[in-house]
């Protein structure tokens, strides 16, 4: 499939703001529609210098508006029928010594949820020929502890996994808490695809979230993983009491990183009876919606999955995610100790509006696009969006 990248801002754009008569001018679009966003629609790479003002304006765009521009640019960057599967497998369960709010794995809350050692490589091994032979192309691999400090033999049998894994034709990606530069170098020389580690909300609201890790510890080890060549994937959970502002403080951190990340997962908070959260509601499916949009605006060449909570969402809801910019899926029997979308309810899903699996090692790269979108109907002024927290 070919794409052509348009080197001016698109017209049906700059008409969907007007009239059928014609385009608006400059005055009437810079009244519906913050500049920076007409600046992004035209944009040919990423760019990393992101003000949270501007991301701000990006997020606070009327919703409609919002992911019509982002369509636009997940349409010049990406092939919008491919959605990359990915398949979680947790390797270790629970007793991590972290005091995260939102987490079953915790030592320190009663979830009923029993602690298990790390899953034989060979078992391992086995849930990823499962996951291929279903259509994953990422296989995902997670454990509940703090860091890899003393873990030599888990460290050895992990990089087991990798190899295997990568063997299969399959991308790799594990989070496995904090690592130092060395435990990033041999998970690389191992055959690493990509390396989890949320930063997960803002780092204003983190500190009541989580108290035990810091939001720098977070962030030095995304840089361990970048610069050992790894593909940082590093995202956020929606609905832990957080604002917009916070919201928009996530966005902004990671697309002011040195490099957006290769991959930014958007979970929704699945709460745990017995977490501090467990008593949460879920966030408002249009709070999702508008940091998809806004995530795909600010970094348009990242992967942005939907990760935690997709199934809670409607199969019009996911679409809807898919058209505003998301595309990539966890898909498979479990996600770590939640429920997960099953490879038989997408592949289903997929065929029935015109999608497909994403392929192994396939990268989004700016490509040319064949033909702009075409244009919605002329639409009336739009109150300005008013800020809330979920």
């Amino acid at each position: 499939m070919s794409f052509t990248l348009p080197r001016a801002l698109p017209r049906s754009f700059l008409r969907s703001y007007g009239t059928v008569q014609g385009p608006p001018s400059a005055a009437a679009i810079a009244s519906r529609v913050p500049g920076v966003l007409v600046e992004a629609i035209s944009a040919t790479a990423p760019r990393t210098n992101w003000t949270r003002e501007e991301v701000s304006a990006v997020y606070n765009t009327p919703l409609n508006q919002l992911t019509y521009a982002s369509a636009a640019v997940h349409r010049r960057f990406h092939d919008p029928s491919a959605i990359q599967m990915c398949t979680l497998m947790n390797i270790k369960t629970g007793g991590c010594s972290e005091d995260c709010s939102y987490c079953a794995q915790s030592s320190r809350y009663d979830t009923g949820l029993k602690a298990t050692k790390m899953s034989p490589v060979d078992d391992v091994l086995e849930k990823a020929r499962i996951a291929k032979s279903n259509g994953s192309t990422r296989f995902c691999m997670g454990a509940a502890w703090r860091d890899m400090r003393g873990r030599k033999t888990s460290l050895k049998n992990v990089k087991q996994m990798v190899s295997g894994i990568r063997d299969m034709g399959m991308e790799v990606c594990v989070t496995l808490g904090m690592i130092d530069q060395n435990q990033a170098k041999e998970l690389k020389e191992a055959g690493l695809t990509a390396y989890n580690h949320n930063l997960d909300t803002s780092r204003e609201f983190y500190p009541t979230i989580i108290t035990t890790r810091s939001y720098d510890e977070r962030l030095r080890t995304l840089d361990h993983v970048r610069d050992a060549g790894i593909n940082v994937c590093s995202g956020g959970i929606l609905g832990l009491g957080e604002s917009d502002s916070d919201r928009v403080g996530l966005l902004h951190t990671v697309s002011s990183l040195p490099s957006h990340p290769e991959s930014f997962p958007v979970n929704a908070l699945v709460p745990i009876p017995g977490t501090p959260l467990g008593d949460r509601k879920m966030i408002p499916f249009d709070r999702v919606l508008r940091t998809i949009a806004a995530a795909r605006i600010i970094m348009p060449a990242t992967i942005v999955r939907l990760a935690a909570g997709r199934i809670a969402m409607s199969e019009e809801q996911q679409v809807a995610c898919f058209q505003a910019g998301a595309n990539a899926v966890f898909t498979g029997e479990k996600m770590l100790t939640t429920e997960c979308n099953g490879w038989g309810e997408d592949r289903v899903m997929f065929e029935k509006w015109g999608y497909y699996p994403m392929k192994s090692f396939e990268r989004p790269e700016p490509k040319e696009a064949k033909a702009a979108p075409t244009p919605p109907p002329s639409q009336p002024e739009t109150a300005a969006p008013v800020a809330a927290s979920s």
